[in-house]
């Protein structure tokens, strides 16, 4: 037994990845592929994925918002878990990196499910409540620009139903929120306030995991 959480070495990282995670060989493709590109620390770890797709399961989502592709890993991974009958919407600013995500969503037999928009993700959020779709998300995952957390987190509050989840990736921002200096980047600040604003909020239950550089749920009352 353990008071705290216990910190993870390279050797038991690779026995977490070895027991704990379960991927599709077009999952498996596109991570190994991430390790290799420039701005591979912005993917999600594998156990993150595993975990998605567990709660997927939980919650019977069908229908699943994610704000911050990248290369398209965390939207493959909820992608598969669902199956034929869900359906994403994704938000991301690249074509870059989205042109990789399309190319492994096709291998996998997904991209017909995902409806990509690239373009600032606020313009994406708007227009879906403009549409009528409050309430009609299961599931939302945030893992984008860190200043514009909140203003995420108020569009997904509108947009998942009630009972719903939202899970926030990057809430440590690898130790630097616990006492940000002056030279740091204006995110750290950022996401200081926005972890501390949701501990009292009222209109959801909350949950931090320490897993990746940590995650927050929010299930919506």
């Amino acid at each position: 037994m353990t008071r705290t959480t216990i910190a993870f070495d390279d050797q038991l990282a690779a026995y977490l990845l070895q027991i704990g995670v379960t991927e599709h060989p077009v999952q498996t493709a596109l991570r190994e592929f991430t390790a290799t590109h420039r701005m591979a620390k912005m993917q999600i770890s594998p156990e993150q994925g595993q975990f998605l797709a567990w709660l997927v399961k939980l919650l019977g989502v069908r229908r699943y918002l994610e704000i911050g592709v990248f290369t398209g890993y965390s939207a493959l991974t909820v992608a598969l878990a669902m199956g034929e009958q869900g359906r994403t919407v994704a938000c991301d600013m690249s074509v870059e990196f989205t042109t990789i995500a399309r190319d492994y969503w096709r291998q996998a037999g997904v991209e017909d499910s995902i409806a990509l928009y690239v373009q600032p993700a606020v313009q994406t959020l708007q227009m879906l409540l403009d549409d009528g779709q409050a309430g009609s998300f299961d599931l939302a995952f945030i893992d984008a620009d860190k200043t514009s957390y909140p203003q995420y987190y108020e569009a997904c509050l509108q947009l998942v139903r009630p009972g719903g989840v939202i899970a926030v990736d990057n809430i440590f921002l690898n130790g630097r929120v616990v006492s940000p200096k002056p030279g740091d980047p204006p995110a750290v600040r950022a996401m200081q306030a926005f972890n501390a604003s949701l501990k009292h909020d009222p209109r959801v239950v909350m949950s931090v995991l320490p897993i990746g550089d940590g995650m927050t749920l929010l299930t919506r009352r």
